[in-house]
């Protein structure tokens, strides 16, 4: 899936069942709902998951902790928007 077609679901009432729980975590923050996103990957411990829940954690605006997480994923802090950070975890995971 390409990042445009991405995009083109976030009108549906929820994401595709299909996907994976990370991309179903960004889908949920895409449409405002961060606790859905955010619990859906709480739990987790590999490195993707790690990454999408930095990201989680920069969205709330608990730095301290969005950079726990970037360390746990072995991933740098993202420094450009939260927009280009979100599409850019998802061009990187959707594939």
């Amino acid at each position: 899936m390409t990042l445009q077609e991405f995009k083109a679901t976030l009108n549906n009432p929820q994401p595709n069942p299909e996907w994976d729980v990370q991309i179903k975590s960004l889908w949920y923050d895409a449409n405002g709902d961060w606790k859905k996103a955010h619990d859906l990957i709480d739990q987790l411990n590999d490195m993707v998951s790690a990454h999408v829940h930095a990201y989680l954690h920069r969205v709330e605006g608990d730095l301290w902790n969005a950079r726990y997480w970037y360390n746990r994923a072995k991933q740098p802090e993202f420094k450009g928007s939260l927009d280009e950070e979100r599409e850019y975890l998802l061009e990187k995971y959707l594939s």
